[in-house]
């Protein structure tokens, strides 16, 4: 009968430094392989949690097996074997979510972004971690589910605190402004360094409804673990099916809420004219015949800018007025776009008018541009040497996510050329992304456990660490590029992608996994793994809620909460021996 999981000290500060500084000692003792004495004093005392060890000859020697998944897929019994195991399918599993993600975009073209946008988005960009969530418990006995459950539970709670703790101080840290004597971010204005009090970012009053949303999505969380605070054992299924019913009703509000209050979607759509007109200016620089706006080695054009800025200087005064930027986007054909030239003058006025004297000048211009190239080059992959055709593949691009988020009641666009094919391309990325999730989630779960077994680390840890690496990795650059804009619109979208990340994770994601425990029957024993869950939602939760300024200092709060959980969890289960 396999053991229990069973909590014990391990050395914690060294895998904080870096797993690869972590060495594997005694052998590994796979599920169901006899094991000598004598093994049983090399393998890890930590070993015990997720391997089986069974009475035998003392001749026997322990020995080293693996299971293939899916019988062909290959395994290894070593630390770094499992670790490139790891991250090929954490590889795969970003790919499926990026296809994902392309699948439903290019749905909004067809549908628009209130059903699409609120209902269908959410979901899709929460299935990679709730299929991994899934497998974790879902194949083998209920004995090997209970042990590898705690990989699931770990990328619930691993994404979670990710999102509310690195990547939310981090967006904080790029996104930084100067703070004026209203407490409010001045846009596009970041002189004071580093200063912990006197620069910061502020976001809108909507973008704190999102946080309290997430405040409220940690419901189920208490609702679960409601028995285990009462010290008795009574009612535990019960409390387990109310956490389910209670997660995917929260689920169905949100994602409603989103529909019928598409905020967010608006915000995007803003956004979205804003980079086309940015690619539309730079594709009118190479229609002129200026020369190639990125040398071979992707660089910005130095050259080539200060001749455009030269032939939008009607005056040869050596600054753009407003009057100049506006004619220049008058003489540009946006393919029938309808926007407000003068608040696209103001947007471009924003970047590039760094001294604020209401003119760019020649050096600014040079700035601002380079800085639009390197945002188009995030955008757009290119192999060798950067060609003209560049310019014009962002340009599409841009025009891509327009037509993917304009709301049809609001504004009227030109009629899609070819829906037919559009929806079958979108189909055909749902249909990948979904097939790559569902074929490489259990291979990955079963490498993470391999790993944990090999290295002798629990595998929550390591699933809390690595898996939100992979999962949220397309989301966390996203929102580090919206938050480097430096403004107030682009850090309230950012920032509201975070929480609605989270709220995903404590709703669908949890759904998932409470489902998985109450159908499987198997014990709902993560005391230390909930408390981190509420310490860090409730503590940013109520952070984020009622305040839209946030001077520089509270990076520092969110960066610190990240190893504090790793801490918390360690004490509890190792030192007092929770769950």
């Amino acid at each position: 009968m396999a053991i229990r999981r069973q909590r014990r000290s391990f050395p914690l500060v060294p895998f904080l430094v870096s797993l690869l500084a972590v060495a594997a000692y005694g052998r590994l003792i796979s599920d169901g392989m006899p094991a000598t004495p004598s093994s049983s004093v090399l393998a890890s005392p930590l070993s015990s949690a997720a391997i089986r060890l069974n009475s035998s000859s003392p001749a026997t020697a322990a020995v080293e097996e693996c299971e293939q998944t899916y019988g062909f897929l290959p395994c290894t019994t070593t630390v770094f074997g499992n670790m490139f195991l790891v991250l090929t399918y954490g590889f795969l599993m970003f790919k499926a979510a990026t296809f994902l993600s392309a699948g439903s975009e290019l749905l909004l073209e067809i549908m628009g972004p209130g059903l699409v946008g609120g209902l269908l988005l959410p979901i899709l960009g929460a299935l990679p971690d709730a299929l991994l969530v899934l497998v974790s418990g879902l194949s083998g006995t209920k004995e090997t589910a209970q042990s590898q459950v705690l990989i699931g539970m770990g990328l619930l709670a691993g994404s979670t605190v990710f999102l509310l703790t690195l990547l939310w101080g981090t967006c904080v840290v790029v996104g930084k402004c100067d703070v004026g004597e209203d407490g409010v971010a001045i846009d596009s204005t970041d002189t004071k360094g580093f200063s912990l009090s006197g620069s910061g970012i502020t976001t809108d009053v909507q973008t704190s409804y999102a946080a309290r949303i997430m405040a409220i999505s940690v419901i189920p969380f208490v609702i679960a673990q409601f028995p285990k605070m009462l010290y008795t054992h009574h009612g535990e299924r019960l409390a387990i099916l109310l956490a389910l019913i209670a997660s995917f009703s929260l689920v169905l509000a949100y994602c409603l809420y989103q529909v019928f209050q598409p905020w967010v979607q608006k915000r995007k759509l803003a956004y979205a004219k804003h980079k086309h007109v940015i690619s539309g200016i730079l594709q009118h620089a190479q229609k002129q015949a200026l020369g190639r706006m990125l040398n071979d080695d992707g660089s910005p054009n130095e050259n080539v800018i200060r001749k455009l800025f030269h032939k939008i200087d009607n005056d040869d005064s050596r600054n753009l007025s407003r009057a100049e930027l506006h004619a220049l986007i008058i003489g540009i054909n946006f393919d029938e776009i309808d926007f407000d030239k003068n608040d696209a003058v103001d947007k471009i006025m924003d970047d590039f008018d760094t001294s604020g004297n209401d003119t760019v000048e020649e050096d600014e211009f040079v700035a601002g541009m380079k800085t639009w190239l390197n945002e188009a080059k995030q955008k757009v992959a290119a192999s060798g040497a950067y060609s003209n055709k560049f310019v014009n593949d962002y340009h599409a691009r841009t025009r891509e996510e327009h037509d993917q988020l304009v709301d049809r009641s609001d504004e009227a666009v030109e009629s899609v050329e070819n829906p037919g094919w559009c929806i079958a391309k979108a189909v055909g990325y749902l249909i990948l992304g979904a097939t790559i999730c569902a074929a490489f989630a259990d291979p990955l779960v079963d490498a993470v456990h391999n790993f944990s077994n090999a290295t002798h680390i629990p595998s929550f840890f390591v699933s809390f660490i690595g898996l939100p690496l992979a999962t949220n990795s397309s989301e966390a650059v996203s929102a580090i590029i919206f938050a480097s804009r430096k403004k107030q619109r682009t850090c309230s979208l950012t920032f509201s992608e975070v929480y609605g990340g989270v709220t995903m994770n404590n709703t669908l994601c949890l759904g998932v996994f409470l489902a998985l425990i109450y159908f499987r029957e198997l014990t709902w024993d993560f005391s230390s793994e909930v408390l981190v869950i509420l310490l860090v939602c409730v503590i940013m939760g109520l952070f984020t809620s009622f305040r839209t300024s946030f001077p520089l200092w509270t990076c520092l709060v969110a960066y610190l909460l990240y190893p504090l959980t790793l801490a918390v969890v360690y004490v509890l289960d190792f030192v007092f021996g929770w769950s």
